[in-house]
């Protein structure tokens, strides 16, 4: 599978010597959830989610501290109020977060993009926008995996590990969409800095 713990260590690692450095406060908090592994912006829009009450997708100044401070990330009173004015761009007191999360990912060239939608689309079998177990079955080999071999577990049971990965932390549902795939990918993006050695690392794991 591609997006190692080496990737996530090397990943975590570098946003920590680059948190030393920045002032913007979006890169800042960017880097703190870099710092987290390639899950870390994934996680703190579980938070987001689960404020959401009223199911608005937006949040005003305060609910998206309180999410800020609930995901445990070190955020000072006036970089929150910087980063939230940053994105409440109408002044309407609120922002949408999903547009806020899109804008803290990481960015990626067009090849990178690219790789990760060829892969999502070999994975996703049924052609239905999501992977489930059932796309798995003659595309993911478990027999390899030594869970399987030993007895302690079923070829679904591998699959469903498999899935969290690239699940919601937290709030694995056995279900993996788009948005949550190219996010984990983004967060293994970011500690390889190298688009050929993202390239060969892609298409080697997932027979591009």
């Amino acid at each position: 599978m591609a997006g190692t713990a080496r990737h996530d260590n090397q990943m975590a690692e570098k946003a920590r010597k680059l948190l030393d450095t920045t002032q913007d406060p979006v890169e800042k908090l960017r880097l703190q959830c870099l710092s987290r592994g390639s899950s870390g912006i994934k996680g703190l829009g579980r938070c987001f989610r689960i404020m959401d009450d009223d199911k608005s997708r937006s949040l005003d100044y305060s609910e998206f501290k309180r999410g800020i401070s609930d995901y445990g990330l070190d955020l000072d009173s006036d970089d929150a109020r910087k980063m939230f004015e940053t994105f409440d761009r109408d002044g309407s007191g609120t922002i949408d977060f999903d547009e806020f999360l899109v804008k803290l990912r990481p960015p990626l060239s067009k090849s990178r993009r690219t790789l990760i939608q060829k892969a999502f689309r070999k994975l996703d079998r049924t052609g239905d926008g999501q992977i489930t177990v059932e796309d798995l079955h003659g595309v993911y080999d478990a027999r390899h995996h030594p869970k399987y071999q030993n007895g302690d577990w079923t070829e679904d049971q591998v699959f469903l590990k498999f899935l969290e990965s690239f699940d919601t932390p937290g709030d694995p549902d056995g279900v993996v969409t788009y948005e949550e795939f190219y996010n984990y990918y983004v967060g293994v993006s970011a500690s390889i800095d190298n688009d050929i050695y993202f390239d060969v690392m892609m298409r080697k794991a997932w027979k591009l």
